[in-house]
C-alpha cells in the first residue's frame, strides 16, 4: 500500500500544507495519523478518489498502469497469435491491435504496461506509433518492444525514436520472454 504525506499532497495540488491538513480534519480527504508525533498520511487510492471527486487531474506518477497487460501490435495475424501464445503461456494478459490506428485506441483504453510493436504496419507505421506514445502523457511510460523483420538500421532507428528494446524476426520464444521480463523488472524497480 502506497501512502502520501501531507507535504506530498500539498505539492501535487499546489496548495499549502495547512490546507491539506484542514481537508483531512474536515473529512474531505480521508487520512490517518501516525502514532507518536501525529503526522498525517493518506492512502494513494483515497487521494486518487479525492482528486476524482473534485475533478482534479491525476498526476502521471499516480496513474495506474495495467501492470500485467501487454498489447501486441502487428498486422500479421499468425505473428500476433504466436506472440500471444508465448506471452499467455508465461502468465501475461494480452490483447491485440492489427494497425497503428487500432493501437492508439487500445493504448488509451487499456493502458498496458508494455507493447510489442511491428514497424511495418498499414496506415500509421511503427515509428509513428512510437512517437505518439512518447508524446502522449497518459501512456508515455509504456514500455515498447519493437519486433520486426526489418534490418538492423531500422531497429536502431526505432530505439532512437524511443523504443525500449528491439527483437528481430524470426526470434526464439525464450528471447522474447527474457526481454519482456527485463522490461517488467525495470518497471518494478522504478515504481
Amino acid at each position: 500500500m502506497q501512502t502520501l504525506t501531507t507535504g506530498d499532497i500539498a505539492k501535487i495540488c499546489d496548495v499549502s500544507l495547512r490546507t491539506v491538513i484542514r481537508w483531512i480534519d474536515r473529512g474531505v480527504l480521508k487520512g490517518y495519523k501516525l502514532p507518536g508525533r501525529g503526522n498525517n498520511r493518506v492512502k494513494k487510492e483515497d487521494f486518487i478518489s479525492f482528486l476524482n471527486e473534485h475533478n482534479m487531474p491525476i498526476p502521471k506518477e499516480l496513474q495506474k498502469k495495467n501492470d500485467g497487460k501487454i498489447l501486441i501490435v502487428d498486422d500479421e495475424i499468425s505473428m500476433t497469435k504466436a506472440i500471444q501464445r508465448v506471452l499467455k503461456g508465461a502468465g501475461y494478459e494480452t490483447s491485440i491491435a492489427n494497425s497503428g490506428f487500432h493501437a492508439h485506441r487500445k493504448l488509451l483504453e487499456e493502458r498496458p504496461a508494455l507493447m510489442t510493436l511491428d514497424l511495418s504496419l498499414p496506415g500509421l507505421n511503427g515509428y509513428e506509433v512510437i512517437e505518439y506514445v512518447r508524446a502522449t502523457q497518459e501512456i508515455s511510460d509504456t514500455f515498447i518492444l519493437v519486433i520486426s523483420a526489418l534490418d538492423e538500421t531500422s531497429l536502431n532507428q526505432a530505439l532512437e525514436y524511443g523504443a525500449d528494446a528491439v527483437l528481430q524476426k524470426p526470434f526464439a520464444n525464450l528471447e522474447l520472454l527474457e526481454i519482456v521480463a527485463s522490461l517488467n523488472a525495470a518497471d518494478a524497480i522504478s515504481a
